[in-house]
């Protein structure tokens, strides 16, 4: 079993800037490919970016490259997603969800289905 528990959503300003946070239960963090994905109200779930099990690699959505950046600590069992330049249609909940056989893939994946484990999302909103 994994948990991951989202911090860091806020209410921001367009142009802005928040980091979010995922803290991840379990000794084998290390091994797990994280996503990140965004569900705006009225719209299905989306892929916002992901980062492989090492950090070594990084997957953006085109919405958000230049923009956001992945990391993760493995010590920490943490990944982060910085969201800089926000601008209104950022606005979502976002959440963060562990692949489990991350270590066994040659890419990151996009697809919800990949996903084993879900964190409960956290509110972000940016104004205009």
């Amino acid at each position: 079993q994994v948990q991951l528990v989202e911090s860091g959503g806020g209410l921001v300003q367009a142009g802005g800037y928040l980091r979010l946070s995922c803290a991840a239960s379990g000794r084998t963090f290390s091994t797990y490919a994280m996503g990140w994905f965004r569900q705006a109200p009225g719209k299905e779930r989306e892929f916002v970016g992901g980062i492989s099990w090492s950090g070594g690699s990084t997957k953006y959505a085109d919405s958000v490259k230049g923009r956001f950046t992945i990391s993760r600590d493995n010590a920490k069992n943490t990944v982060y997603l910085q969201m800089n330049s926000l601008k209104p249609e950022d606005t979502a909940i976002y959440y963060c969800a562990a692949d489990l056989l991350g270590q066994r893939r040659s890419f990151i994946a996009t697809f919800l289905a990949y996903y084993n484990y879900w964190g409960q999302g956290t509110q972000v909103t940016v104004s205009s």
